[in-house]
């Protein structure tokens, strides 16, 4: 028995194993998508989805060990009577999850999707809280993306009117700037531990972001 403790704790020194624990708290029993949640989504599977997108999230950011994350041990998840549809404390690691919007949802991969999304706040840096909104949320919806569960309100590729409008436009706009240079997002979300600047789209794809828009824009047709 020692000797295979040993042996897990030798595995997660070589392959740079970061334990992450999850816990779920419904708090929106009173509601009926608190009872959905409970009865329909579950805990476990919530934690399972958690642990899936952490491990992809981690993927898409070329993490491999844990010298290169956050330190984060703990990730915890809350479904409460609120509207909207989620919201992250990246600080503290809670994601909370609109009991109103559970009850709405039409497919599960909505749930999966909007899971990946906040998980990705839980990892990403912020630039030290001086990079724009508009890109964090970009880059967590990039994340989406890459894990193809996005739903078909989402924007086409080439349509929006800036690069830094946010979520599916910047996811979209990121994805080619990816394609520019591939783990530009990696990268970026690298250079974003401990600040930002619109020079760091310079040192890795040699134009500013509004340059690097219009060529998105040109190679799309300019789509409004």
């Amino acid at each position: 028995m020692h000797f295979f403790c040993f042996f897990l704790v030798l595995l997660a020194t070589i392959y740079g194993i970061q334990a992450v624990d999850y816990s779920v708290t419904n708090t929106a029993l009173s509601t009926p998508g608190g009872v959905r949640f409970r009865d329909q989504i579950g805990a476990q599977y919530t934690i399972h989805i958690l642990d899936s997108a952490t491990q992809f999230i981690w993927n898409v950011f070329h993490q491999n060990n844990h010298e290169n994350r956050k330190n984060v041990e703990t990730v915890k998840l809350f479904v409460d009577d609120v509207d909207g549809i989620a919201y992250t404390y990246q600080s503290i690691h809670e994601i909370h999850l609109s009991a109103r919007w559970i009850n709405n949802i039409q497919v599960m991969e909505e749930f999966i999707g909007v899971l990946y999304h906040e998980t990705t706040h839980v990892w990403q840096w912020f630039g030290n809280n001086e990079a724009p909104t508009g890109l964090t949320e970009g880059i967590a919806d990039y994340v989406r993306l890459k894990a193809n569960y996005i739903p078909d309100h989402w924007v086409k590729a080439g349509e929006g009117d800036k690069w830094v409008h946010g979520y599916d436009v910047t996811a979209r706009f990121l994805d080619y700037c990816d394609g520019l240079r591939n783990g530009f997002v990696a990268d970026l979300n690298k250079k974003m531990r401990n600040g930002y600047s619109d020079q760091y789209f310079v040192e890795l794809l040699g134009k500013m972001p509004d340059q690097l828009f219009t060529d998105y824009k040109a190679k799309y047709g300019n789509i409004a």
